[in-house]
Formats: C-alpha cells, sequence, structure tokens
C-alpha cells in the first residue's frame, strides 16, 4: 500500500489530504510530517498607499499585519494566494503561474501604483528588484520565515521501510530539507511542483520524479492523484 507523505505546515497538508483523497474517493495512508512551520516577523512599511504584490498565500497575514485597508490591490503568484488576498478583502488578481510569470504579469498591466513585494524570509525570483528595474518602483518588505522542523518518528521510520512513498513537494526549500534526510530505504517517488523543485531532490535516488505542468494546487493534487492510481494498482480494482 502506497503512503502519502505531506511535508507542508499541518492544516495545508491536511487541506491537501482531504483534496487527494476526497477526488479519489479512496481513504489513503497518509503521513504528515511538516518540514517547515511559518514563523511571523515584525516588519514596518514606507507607505500603504501601494498595491500589493504577494508570491506566496502565507505573506496574505503579513500585509494585514502590515495595516493593509481592504480593497488594496493585490497581484498574486497563482490562484491559491490570490484566494488568500481576496479572503483578507484586498482586490487579488492573479498571474496564474511562477514569479516570472507575475513579474511579466505586472509589467504587461503598467500599474501606475507604487508597489511593495510582502515576501517570506526565503524568496525567489528577485520579483521587486525586477519590477524597479521595468520602472514599476517596488518596495521588498519580510513578515515572516520559515523554521525547520524535524521529521516526525512515523516519518524516519516508514522511509526505512519498503511501503512505496509518494511525496509531493511544494518550493525549492522544502525539497531542500527533505534530500537532508540521512537515509532513505522505502521506494520514493516525488511530485514536483517546478523544474527548481525536482533538481533540490536530483541525488535522493528516487524511483520517479515527476514536474507538473503547471505550477499551481489543482495540478499538484491531480498529478499526485493519477500517480496514487498508478502505485496501488490491483489494490483498488
Amino acid at each position: 500500500m502506497a503512503i502519502l507523505v505531506l511535508t507542508r505546515p499541518t492544516e495545508a497538508s491536511r487541506r491537501f489530504s482531504l483534496q487527494v483523497q476526497e477526488k479519489m474517493g479512496l481513504d489513503l495512508s497518509v503521513i504528515i510530517s511538516p518540514l517547515l512551520e511559518i514563523v511571523q516577523i515584525p516588519a514596518k512599511i514606507e507607505s500603504r498607499n501601494k498595491a500589493l504584490v504577494l508570491t506566496s498565500a502565507n505573506a496574505v497575514s503579513g500585509a494585514v499585519r502590515l495595516g493593509f485597508s481592504r480593497g488594496t490591490k493585490a497581484f498574486c503568484v497563482g490562484a491559491k494566494t490570490a484566494e488568500a488576498a481576496q479572503e483578507a478583502g484586498f482586490q487579488s488578481i492573479s498571474a496564474d503561474g511562477s514569479a516570472d510569470d507575475l513579474v511579466s504579469f505586472i509589467a504587461d498591466l503598467k500599474p501606475a501604483t507604487p508597489l511593495v513585494h510582502v515576501h517570506g524570509e526565503h524568496t525567489r525570483g528577485n520579483v521587486a528588484d525586477r519590477l524597479s528595474n521595468l520602472g514599476f518602483p517596488c518596495e521588498s518588505v519580510t513578515t515572516y520565515r520559515q523554521a525547520i522542523c524535524p521529521p516526525t518518528e512515523t516519518l524516519l521510520s516508514a522511509l526505512l521501510g519498503d511501503q512505496p512513498l509518494l511525496v509531493p513537494l511544494f518550493s525549492p526549500r522544502s525539497a531542500l530539507i527533505f534530500g537532508l534526510v540521512e537515509e532513505i530505504r522505502a521506494p520514493l517517488h516525488i511530485i514536483a511542483i517546478s523544474q527548481a523543485v525536482a533538481s533540490e531532490v536530483a541525488d535522493l535516488g528516487a524511483d520517479t520524479v515527476r514536474v507538473v505542468d503547471k505550477p499551481d494546487g489543482q495540478s499538484m493534487v491531480a498529478a499526485t492523484c493519477h500517480r496514487l492510481f498508478e502505485l496501488l494498482g490491483p489494490s483498488i480494482a
């Protein structure tokens, strides 16, 4: 029986597990072992008369803590971030892609309002500098960090077992941390949200590594379900 291993923060992992199990119509064996914990950090902003640039849903609470008012325009990297921003009361619009797509998306829209990129301590894409260099002044502010969590005993035991493990990985940082596990004996199958994620686990000796066509939650759910059906095979026939 294949085991679904989820390494995102607990609530995000539970939501993903529920989505996968509902889509498959099956009760799965699931291990939740967060590798990262979101820790909010103090931050200040030069001015709130700016449009938000958000490259993760975790940045939404940071924007709220900074005092941005409801109705503030928020340029978001993807649908999940846009949904979180909308729920917080911001006027969200999604680029439906990567950080590169978001920069191009904003540049095409030519916003007249100054921008502020609210993000975590570890971020990719150099978004604020690239936008500023394109003529769209963008401040950068860090509102949270990702603290590393050790693998649970349940996960460590599964890694040394013989049951296939399917691990969806959502960021290069989480992939890097997962790659630090000292010993993996179990058959390992990885679903990567991007090629950058796949590169971080290239030396793990995984049986399969699949990169989704589109870097969003729906694609990750679909790819995870497809691979689980393949791994479970006759056991669900």
